[in-house]
């Protein structure tokens, strides 16, 4: 398999998370990016492959796809342990659930904040955002039960939101310890540690929570 990522690719994050937490043999080849210009000139393969021009873009012999969900798909299919859809069918449910709001409810928040750190309801959005986690994972030590990619999925997405300032309040006590539960998985630390390195080669500052990843 070859995956197509991005240093700054929440999505391309999940995507190489998921592989690493799969034990799948893969050859990773990041995009050249600039924060002038982002991701332009487009990788050719990148264009050649998802009309959308985006990473992640994942190759195994003759399939190509695109979409960092369509990859958890196929890879869940490929291999089922460990497991990261949960098997029960309303649980499952629940888990993609979690993980469709992460990149199509919450992140489109963060999104507008990049642009403009007071673009208006994006913080309020974020905050009511983070108190329903909160209220889901209770004392559960992953979002849907069992660690699945909508733990991957929000984990990456909310790191977007610590930086675009969209912090998690103190008071979410049961997010700030998933979070840290989050940080200690070795494919998520080695994942999102690169992501941080990188930030810090270009001169920008990390969320305090990321300091967990042994930067």
């Amino acid at each position: 398999m070859k995956l197509y990522s991005g240093p700054l690719s929440m999505f391309g994050a999940k995507a190489e998370i998921a592989l690493r937490e799969k034990g799948f043999p893969f050859e990773l080849e990041m995009v050249p990016f600039e924060m002038k210009t982002l991701y332009e000139p487009k990788h050719p393969e990148v264009v050649r492959i998802n009309p959308k021009r985006q990473v992640p873009v994942l190759i195994d012999g003759d399939l190509e796809l695109f979409d960092s969900t369509q990859i958890f798909e196929y890879l869940e299919s490929l291999k089922r342990d460990p497991g990261l859809w949960p098997s029960e069918p309303k649980a499952r449910a629940r888990a993609r659930l979690l993980e469709h709001k992460s990149d199509e409810v919450y992140f489109p928040h963060i999104v507008r904040l990049m642009s403009d750190p007071r673009a208006p309801g994006a913080h309020d959005a974020t905050s009511r955002f983070y108190a329903e986690m909160e209220r889901t994972i209770g004392g559960q030590e992953w979002l849907a039960g069992a660690y699945s990619y909508a733990d991957i999925a929000f984990y990456m997405a909310q790191l977007f939101g610590e930086r675009m300032g969209a912090p998690v309040a103190a008071e979410l006590t049961h997010l700030h310890a998933w979070r840290d539960r989050m940080s200690a998985r070795p494919a998520v630390k080695q994942v999102a540690g690169a992501m941080g390195r990188y930030l810090l080669s270009i001169g920008r500052t990390l969320p305090s929570f990321m300091s967990k990843l042994g930067l």
